[in-house]
């Protein structure tokens, strides 16, 4: 299974540059996931048409029609994995460890956004992913989930 993760997009409106994006990478995964600031109803609506959208809500959806759509903290079952997203909160120094202790390490991967800086680290016993920045810097990333649960990330620059 493929997991296709993106944060930060902060898009009003979805760009051919996101259709390019979206066609080369989001939708031929498996599961698509947003950690939120994804900012507008517009590209919310557009992310909606992969038939496996998660996506969590961030400091930056403000729009009461989005807004409303989104919990600011997910769990599902993926196969093998518990997955988390959050968006994350606080100063991004401590994002990390803040949303590794809300979920706590029964879980088998966290997503989260809002620092805007990639990272794929163990913390606290949690396997952590940051995508970066969609909107900022074009970047991704893309996680192999193994039929006994192994995880693989590749981060993508999809600029």
């Amino acid at each position: 299974m493929q997991i296709a993760v993106i944060s930060d997009t902060h898009m009003g409106t979805p760009s051919s540059w996101l259709e390019t994006v979206y066609g080369q990478w989001l939708g031929p995964a498996d599961v698509l996931v947003h950690c939120g600031d994804i900012t507008s109803f517009a590209t919310w609506s557009y992310f909606m048409q992969h038939d496996n959208f998660l996506c969590v809500r961030g400091n930056c959806d403000w729009d009461p029609n989005l807004a409303d759509q989104l919990d600011p903290m997910i769990s599902v079952q993926l196969g093998p994995v518990r997955l988390g997203v959050a968006h994350g909160w606080g100063p991004r120094s401590q994002v990390a460890v803040k949303v590794a202790q809300a979920f706590g390490p029964d879980y088998d991967l966290v997503c989260y956004g809002h620092t805007h800086a990639r990272d794929w680290s163990m913390v606290e016993g949690v396997q952590l992913l940051n995508p970066g920045s969609l909107g900022e810097s074009g970047s991704l990333a893309l996680v192999q989930v193994d039929g006994d649960g192994s995880l693989r990330c590749e981060f993508v620059d999809a600029v």
